[in-house]
């Protein structure tokens, strides 16, 4: 496995897959855990080259939330990526993306439409933050494949669009959620709950789980 901070050595080594074979992209900001395994599993699985990104994207980030205190576990990360077989990790700096002065940046804006509710509402810039990286590592590492995982769904509503939009030949593969025993999702940032918190926080997966099921039955009231 190859470990790549620059565009030209992760262009250089790509170069010699195309154009014959595919490859996937699993973008992620790190501090990967069991959801990410599964989307590098599958990814190795179906594409002949997997490349990982761990880039921890401040243009995500609201000026309140928690981009200085975010899990960072590299070598971690770089063991469990060698351990599934990914042929490259892409770990570019702020500079490296050309992110230095995020007001001196072109940025990509998703359709208000798909981020003016759920997440988006509480979290203005957080989508477009979002999709001026992916659209940077899109245009970087050109994958044929690229997978997210379903857990963000607005995230994924709004990189299917981009794809669409900006005419991208990538295929966008959704994973499943992968869940925790209790049925709270995986995520980097259960380490931040207390054990109260995270025994709160499965009443989300038992509501989603209420509301499926009465779908299912042909409820189809708001309330």
């Amino acid at each position: 496995m190859q470990i790549f901070t620059t565009i030209p050595g992760l262009r250089t080594f790509l170069a010699d897959y195309r154009p014959d074979r595919s490859i996937a992209l699993v973008p992620t900001m790190g501090a990967l855990h069991k959801g990410h395994a599964s989307l590098i599993r599958r990814a190795v699985t179906e594409a002949e080259v997997t490349v990982v990104s761990i880039f921890v994207n401040p243009l995500q980030f609201g000026p309140t939330e928690d981009f200085s205190r975010y899990p960072r576990t590299f070598e971690s990360d770089r063991q469990l990526c060698e351990y599934l077989g990914v042929a490259a990790i892409f770990a570019p700096s702020v500079e490296t993306l050309g992110i230095g002065n995020s007001e001196e940046i072109t940025a990509v804006v998703p359709p208000i439409s798909l981020t003016s509710g759920l997440c988006g509402a509480f979290r203005p810039g957080h989508f477009q933050g979002v999709a001026t990286i992916v659209t940077r590592l899109f245009n970087i590492i050109a994958p044929t494949i690229a997978y997210f995982g379903e857990k963000d769904a607005q995230q994924l509503a709004v990189i299917r669009q981009l794809v669409r939009d900006l005419n991208l030949a990538i295929e966008i593969r959704p994973c499943a959620t992968v869940r925790e025993t209790s049925g709270l999702a995986v995520s980097s940032r259960n380490q931040y709950l207390s054990a109260a918190e995270r025994e709160k926080a499965t009443i989300i997966a038992q509501s989603l789980q209420l509301a499926l099921e009465s779908f299912r039955l042909g409820d189809r009231q708001r309330e």
